[in-house]
């Protein structure tokens, strides 16, 4: 009974109330061909040991990040993740996940979330940053709609570099408000900037651009930002943090709205989530700002406290005036991402960004050696590129996982004219020795 709280004589005075006789009468409602037609594969009842033995068993059939060298990317990184930090978030001062309403109460909350939007608007090169929101995907659709609310116009022209996937949630989150997405190709893995100019006009509430981009390309955001603002409208930027100990903040270069997946400051892979998204924005825009905003002030004796400053959402004030529905962030992440940066600093993520990209280029130069293996595109990348394979890329990934290597995303799932393409991310994780197998591996999968 320990995991089955409720005894026999508990679900059958729980039938008896719902005016059934037995659990299975609760199904017949969903069609018989989407019910399972025999008795559940289980192992019989087991003893705890046993259970966790069969369970660990089970887990170990996974291949996961720790007993796989990881070149995926696509969104999610397999960088480094310092041990300190699954100690720190484990403190008592951390521990409630509610909404820090009270701050009496929550000072300890209330200040790593101050912390963190100061640290994104630095790295982001603007105003302000909000206290997360749930991923990247919803950042970027979140944006969508308040460029839609600051500009009153309803078009968004979204690069084709753009993550597939970030365009998919805008466009579902897009539908309620009446927003129209145009795309604006990427022939040679960059935004074409001429069809860019066609298509930016008075309609447009923003143009979007991703840089480093889906495949990898380094996007020329200053020449994005005269398009946008040539009519008017605004620039939206999905960039990774992480990129930034060496990259140029977005903010410098001319956008408006800085949005992006902050995973790799410190946030496991986790099988896909929770994630982090970040959000910043101009000074000009703070109150059209998604989610909520933690502010620093005084007490009545003049002592420094953290209060929640902007709510802006249909829990606290009127429906209409609601900036989102979004009803909180991912706190834990972003404490993570707080002790990652405070740990690491601006030397230690200049260290993280050089080592990407250097090995990222030797892992690059090492594979196109390989007969029939080259890059797709030639415009500069970071720490992610895009390889053309003379084999399916599925069956390569599943020949190189058979030798324990995550060998990238095959591209034809997102786009069929990238069928024969793979993307592969290099980290500063990888080692010298773990590139070199790679090669020889994607070598003898090619074949």
């Amino acid at each position: 009974m320990r995991y089955l709280p409720n005894t026999p004589d508990d679900v059958r005075a729980m039938l008896e109330v719902i005016g059934v006789r037995a659990v299975e009468d609760l199904l017949t409602r969903i069609p018989p061909k989407a019910r399972l037609s025999r008795p559940l594969q289980l192992p019989a009842a087991m003893a705890e040991p046993d259970l966790l033995r069969h369970l660990r068993a089970l887990a170990a059939r996974n291949a996961d990040a720790d007993g796989y060298v990881c070149f995926l990317g696509g969104g999610a990184y397999d960088h480094h993740v310092p041990a300190a930090i699954d100690h720190l978030i484990a403190r008592g001062e951390f521990f409630t996940a509610y909404t820090p309403y009270q701050p009496e109460a929550s000072q300890g909350t209330l200040r790593t979330i101050y912390e963190y939007q100061t640290m994104i608007a630095e790295l982001y090169g603007m105003d302000v940053a909000n206290a997360s929101i749930y991923d990247g995907a919803s950042s970027l659709a979140e944006a969508a709609l308040m460029a839609h609310a600051v500009t009153g116009r309803r078009e968004v022209v979204l690069a084709a570099g753009v993550h597939p996937l970030y365009r998919r949630v805008t466009a579902t989150y897009g539908a309620g408000a009446g927003l129209v997405l145009r795309e604006a190709p990427a022939p040679e893995g960059v935004l074409d900037l001429d069809a860019a100019r066609r298509l930016v006009g008075p309609a447009t509430a923003a143009l979007v651009v991703q840089s480093p981009n889906f495949y990898g390309c380094l996007e020329d955001v200053a020449a994005a930002a005269e398009i946008a603002h040539a009519a008017d409208a605004l620039l939206v930027v999905v960039s990774d943090p992480v990129n930034l100990g060496v990259l140029e903040a977005p903010g410098r270069l001319g956008a408006d709205l800085v949005v992006g997946e902050g995973q790799g400051l410190g946030v496991p892979l986790s099988y896909g989530g929770p994630y982090l998204g970040t959000f910043a924005a101009r000074q000009a825009f703070v109150r059209r700002l998604p989610g909520r905003l933690v502010g620093a002030t005084v007490d009545v004796d003049g002592r420094r406290g953290f209060v929640l400053t902007l709510q802006t959402r249909e829990q606290h004030i009127r429906r209409a005036r609601a900036t989102s529905n979004i009803c909180t962030n991912v706190a834990l992440c972003a404490l993570m991402a707080t002790i990652y940066l405070a740990l690491l600093g601006k030397a230690g993520l200049r260290r993280v960004g050089e080592l990407s990209t250097a090995k990222a280029h030797y892992a690059a130069a090492r594979l196109s050696e390989i007969p029939g293996v080259s890059l797709r595109f030639a415009a500069p990348f970071f720490k992610e590129f895009t390889l053309r394979l003379p084999r399916a890329p599925a069956r390569v990934v599943a020949r190189l996982a058979r030798e324990r290597i995550l060998g990238g995303v095959p591209l034809g799932a997102f786009d069929r004219r990238l069928r024969d393409c793979l993307l592969v991310a290099v980290t500063e994780k990888r080692t010298r020795e773990e590139i070199d197998r790679f090669a020889e591996a994607l070598a003898r999968a090619v074949r």
